[in-house]
């Protein structure tokens, strides 16, 4: 009998089959998923994007190693921008951008950019970048914040075949030294500082630090967006408008470089906690293929009418795969916005959906519980009536965080699609179809079209429904990486290793009943309370469905009685205050909902969680704080004083006995 890798107790009984009125208008129909795995791939690829030359062959296979649309030529940047000119469409706006600060008026600043004016931009910089030697295979580092310029510079590379890394503006100068040193790249593209909650980050300042320590950098491109006084090497270093001064801005004069489907498109690096970042290597035929077929049908794409606003980063992969080049193949309008959600008042996301008239949102479930936390007040100030489709993605959504948002954010009526993918897939794999799925809060449902997922115990055995074990992927997708930049042996080790010619995800997950993924979090996360191995996810999941808990972070420590004893850090509503009362009632709750094992032996009420830049809890830290340890790297912390905070209440906690 096949064992379960992970004891799953939490049983979650709300459904929501898709309105009747989405459906007769849904981009994917019932039949998408009876269509032959080749088929489909092939026939996304032929329609979805232009071709300078056809390819011949649909993909190879040779574990662990795949390559998609072979003796196929093309380009990002002509897919993204110029076939939508010629195709007529240049005066639709492709972006909608926002700066946070108000301007020396007190008014937001507001750019409006259309595919034409888009085309202008990409050729006009292409151009200028031409001036300092960046030509095809130029690797190319970029290191801004969310400004238009920013996928101007993506695109720019892309016109011109210089594969680039995008490294997050929050990163510090050893995470920017130590990407362009590995991709030995000889550009970086950055800006004099960027805004953040009405405060400059000094950019240029943080990326001289990091060119000093990257010695293959030549020359650097730096844009003008505070006007502060920065720091210039003279030979080194160029001002963005400077370098475009009196260079062509038209087509002709820069026209996009051929691309064979296999060259590389850019790298991603992960942050490693114990080791350097992975370098995980995109491509460019399969991965714009999988980034537009997913986004035009799980968003629901109406490129004509909708106004898309996935509000993530462009420096992680969500804002490479849906803000850029998804969406711009699709020829979408999008949103983009610079600063944080609660700058200069907690409402400002709402506000943007209500001025734009935004109908596609997409966001993780971090963002969506600190909204919790704030209250529902500050949405409610704003018509959020245009919205129809709601998404969510970063880590599984607790189902009450689910409900809230539906409830909240989507006046009870939008579908919510809760997307599972990583870095490394480049596109959504696990996915509501919407005006198709049957959704259920906390599940991510269904394996996208065309996609082979299963869930394996310790042994390679599949897991029946009911049960939790490893999520694996069992066989190649056009956007999955093509390996770890100039490191095989660690790819074969860190995905490949653990089940022959099987990706493993490093998720848990389940299946029920209806053949729905349940994702589980990461498989370093479960705990193993008195031979129960159980997820953090479904105890933080038990915690929030209580109604004065926003968000729960939950963790472990050694315990000489049941091996690990379970710690939870937990962040209540603005209405509601911490006591001991508090805690046992929560502990209660936790036993009602998943069982009396499940029970924290530690509540810690705190009213900020650590998280990194992109919003994901950083439980490892959690870990450290419960076992008394020396906290481990915090550089990629939004705040790392939230830890210090968290160290000094949990000291001051007592245990409860189980």
């Amino acid at each position: 009998m096949t064992e379960h890798a992970i004891d799953t107790m939490l049983l979650e009984k709300r459904r929501y089959p898709p309105p009747p009125e989405f459906a007769a208008q849904a981009n994917a129909k019932p039949d998408i998923y009876d269509e032959p795995f080749e088929s489909f791939w092939e026939r996304e690829a032929r329609e979805r994007l232009s071709w300078f030359e056809p390819f011949t062959s649909l993909y190879e296979w040779e574990p662990p190693y795949a390559k998609w649309y072979l003796g196929g030529t093309l380009n990002v940047c002509f897919n993204c921008v110029d076939r939508h000119v010629e195709a007529g469409n240049g005066d639709r706006t492709a972006y909608f951008w926002e700066g946070e600060p108000p301007n020396e008026h007190g008014r937001v600043e507001q750019r409006e950019i259309t595919y034409a004016e888009l085309q202008c931009d990409v050729v006009r910089f292409a151009n200028a970048l031409k001036k300092i030697g960046v030509t095809k295979g130029t690797p190319v580092a970029i290191y801004m914040g969310m400004v238009p310029e920013l996928p101007v510079a993506m695109l720019a590379c892309t016109r011109l075949g210089a594969p680039h890394t995008v490294v997050f503006g929050g990163f510090s100068a050893d995470s920017l030294s130590g990407r362009m040193v590995d991709m030995e790249c000889e550009v970086l593209i950055t800006q004099d500082e960027a805004w953040r909650r009405g405060a400059t980050v000094p950019l240029k300042r943080t990326a001289d630090e990091a060119m000093s320590d990257a010695p293959t950098i030549r020359a650097s491109v730096v844009l003008r967006r505070t006007g502060n006084d920065v720091p210039m090497q003279d030979a080194r270093d160029h001002w963005w408008h400077e370098l475009e001064d009196g260079v062509a801005d038209d087509a002709q004069s820069c026209p996009c470089e051929p691309m064979e489907s296999e060259d590389l498109l850019f790298l991603m690096y992960t942050s490693g906690t114990t080791a350097k970042p992975k370098g995980i290597v995109h491509t460019t035929a399969g991965y714009l293929c999988g980034a537009a077929t997913t986004h035009h049908y799980i968003f629901d794409l109406k490129a004509e009418t909708d106004v898309y606003w996935c509000a993530a980063d462009i420096g992680w992969i969500t804002g490479h795969s849906y803000i850029v080049y998804g969406p711009l193949c699709n020829g979408a309008t999008s949103v983009l916005y610079e600063g944080t959600p609660d700058f200069p008042d907690k409402d400002r996301w709402w506000a943007i959906v209500e001025r734009y008239g935004v109908t596609i949102l997409y966001t993780a479930p971090t963002a969506i519980r600190s909204h919790m936390k704030w209250g529902p007040e500050h949405a409610q100030k704003h018509d959020l009536s245009t919205l129809r489709l709601l998404g969510s993605v970063g880590e599984p959504i607790n189902p009450e965080a689910w409900i809230w948002y539906r409830e909240h954010i989507g006046g009870d009526r939008t579908p919510i699609v809760d997307t599972w993918w990583q870095t490394e897939t480049g596109m959504v794999l696990i996915t509501p179809l919407p005006g198709v799925t049957t959704l259920k809060p906390g599940s991510a449902t269904k394996p996208f079209p065309g996609i082979e997922v299963g869930v394996f115990d310790e042994r390679g055995n599949e897991v029946g429904p009911g049960g939790g074990g490893y999520l694996v992927l069992k066989r190649p997708w056009p956007a999955m990486l093509r390996g770890i930049f100039k490191d095989p042996e660690r790819y074969v080790e860190t995905y490949w290793s653990k089940y022959e010619n099987v990706y493993f995800a490093g998720d848990g997950a389940r299946i029920d009943g209806d053949a729905d993924y349940w994702l589980l979090g990461r498989v370093d996360d479960v705990m193993n309370v008195s031979g129960h191995r159980i997820s953090t996810i479904e105890v933080e999941s038990a915690l929030v469905d209580h109604h004065d808990v926003a968000e729960a972070a939950v963790t472990s420590r050694k315990d000489a009685t049941t091996g690990e004893a379970i710690v939870a850090y937990v962040t209540l509503k603005a209405s509601a205050d911490p006591s001991v009362e508090k805690l046992q009632e929560l502990r209660d709750h936790v036993a009602k909902k998943i069982g009396p094992i499940a029970k924290p032996a530690n509540i810690v009420f705190t009213p900020e969680l650590p998280k990194t830049r992109s919003g994901k809890i950083m439980r490892r830290l959690l870990r450290d704080v419960a076992e008394h340890r020396p906290l481990g790297d915090t550089t990629t912390l939004a705040d790392p004083a939230v830890v210090s905070e968290i160290q000094n209440r949990a000291e001051s906690e007592q245990q409860v006995d189980s």
